[in-house]
């Protein structure tokens, strides 16, 4: 099928134009204005803008935690991405205690396949290092999935001390692959939770007062230390605080291949919103935490000077009644996840190139390109151009809209963002040419996703001039 998107206006992250978009079949073949193309269906985007599919990086489906499930699956998860404009995830496989890696993708692999409405690749959550474990992080670079999450926090769950993570940094330094690190001081934070459960203190805000930022910050220099040691990158994952972007700017500025992402939850949200009453914060329980709002500017910050490369969501969905509750009393056993594939790339268009601390040409950049470039994808995804995928979102930035779990497509019992109004809106979403959503409906097929293979890292260049920066 041929499609001919026309009168909208081509943002990528380094370029904005009024023109006209060709597809055939599942790729992109012509941009320009005024094209004249026979097609078998035209899309009018007057007043519109054309925007390649948002990447995220960073989801968690039917991830197993505290004894429960997250609440979207494949299935459901995709298609809110797809309502929201993301027509790309990447999940993450998780290795279980004495299995390989192999057999953990192999489950990762099962529960996406004939689910996923959008296309996905795999990450690899890595709980244990030996030799073999390290054979295996090679082979599976070569098949695609050369990215290997550790933990420095949840001890005796997935936690894994220096020397390990040094040995798996190192291998990485061989192979091309990445890693993506999870920053808080595990020990000192454990020690912390016993000392507040003792005391009585089990209410929701305590889950952020027992993780200070002040130990993301320390664990995030001791990552980036540990990677220039082994003489390769490291990518810090859901950066919440201005201790942690101070130490990956600190490396930045002095040469190191130093990376990381942020999540909306902490340009929006706050302790505040795990102070509210009642059991109401436990909604808000993420690791690390919410923190307190001077926080958000600096990240925003950090997202126009590129210390930060890209926005992705944590998206761990867990209800509020029936698992979430199962913390009542005891901070320590709530789920940690909040909600947010569908919401991303409206969030991040409304604080950014609504409030004008970023130009559209960046925001293209934080929620498609950069996410696509630094995860071996680009420039398949992540951009509009000639032979890359048709992976794109027609988006009307004049509606204005209130989020609510009333509207959402999430499979969860709330909204973080209930009643908070935002203008923007992703109208008509295409993946590789087929059309996902349009007219307020949902016209996309379950399991029609694939799964993609992902090029090894080879770091990331730096955006243009012209997309980093805020709108003058």
């Amino acid at each position: 099928m041929k499609t001919l998107i026309k009168n909208g206006t081509v943002v990528t992250a380094s370029d904005t134009s009024k023109a006209d978009v060709l597809v055939d079949g599942e790729k992109v073949v012509a941009i320009g204005t005024q094209l004249e193309a026979r097609a078998d269906q035209t899309l009018d985007a007057e007043g519109r803008l054309v925007m390649p599919g948002a990447v995220d990086v960073h989801t968690h489906m039917e991830l197993p935690f505290g004894g429960t499930f997250a609440s979207d699956d494949f299935a459901t998860g995709t298609a809110a991405a797809a309502w929201g404009g993301t027509t790309t995830i990447v999940d993450f496989a998780v290795q279980t205690f004495g299995q390989s890696l192999r057999q953990g993708l192999d489950q990762w692999h099962q529960k996406a396949q004939g689910k996923a409405h959008i296309d996905y690749g795999f990450h690899m959550i890595v709980r244990e290092v030996n030799d073999s474990i390290l054979k295996e992080m090679d082979q599976l670079v070569r098949e695609g999935v050369p990215s290997f999450k550790l933990f420095m926090a949840y001890p005796g769950v997935f936690m894994l001390d220096d020397a390990s993570i040094f040995r798996a940094m190192s291998r990485t330094a061989e192979n091309g692959g990445l890693i993506m690190m999870h920053a808080e001081n595990g020990g000192a934070i454990d020690v912390l939770v016993k000392r507040y459960l003792e005391a009585g203190k089990g209410d929701p805000i305590n889950h952020g007062l027992t993780r200070p930022a002040s130990m993301e910050g320390e664990a995030t220099g001791r990552a980036i230390a540990l990677a220039r040691l082994a003489e390769v990158a490291v990518y810090i994952v859901h950066l919440s605080s201005k201790e942690a972007l101070d130490a990956v700017r600190e490396a930045r500025d002095d040469g190191a291949p130093a990376f990381a992402e942020t999540c909306p939850q902490y340009l929006y949200l706050s302790l505040e919103d795990l102070g509210r009453p009642g059991f109401e914060g436990a909604k808000y329980v993420c690791s690390p935490p919410l923190r307190p709002k001077p926080h958000h500017d600096e990240l925003w910050k950090g997202l126009v000077q590129d210390d930060l490369q890209l926005v992705a969501t944590d998206h761990c969905p867990f209800h509020f009644k029936g698992q979430k509750d199962l913390g009542r009393g005891d901070f320590s056993k709530i789920p940690n996840g909040l909600p947010g594939v569908e919401d991303r790339f409206t969030l991040i268009f409304h604080g950014g190139v609504n409030a004008g601390r970023i130009t559209l040409n960046r925001f293209v950049e934080l929620v498609a390109t950069a996410p696509a470039k630094m995860f071996g994808l680009f420039p398949r995804k992540g951009t509009i151009a000639p032979g890359s995928d048709a992976d794109i979102v027609i988006f009307n930035p004049e509606v204005e809209r209130t989020l609510s779990v009333k509207t959402h497509h999430m499979n969860v019992d709330y909204s973080c963002y209930e009643g908070m109004k935002v203008k923007g809106l992703p109208e008509i979403v295409m993946q590789r040419g087929n059309v996902l959503v349009r007219d307020g409906k949902f016209q996309g097929t379950k399991g029609a996703g694939q799964f993609l293979r992902r090029a090894p890292f080879h770091g990331t260049p730096a955006p243009e001039r012209s997309a980093v920066g805020a709108t003058a």
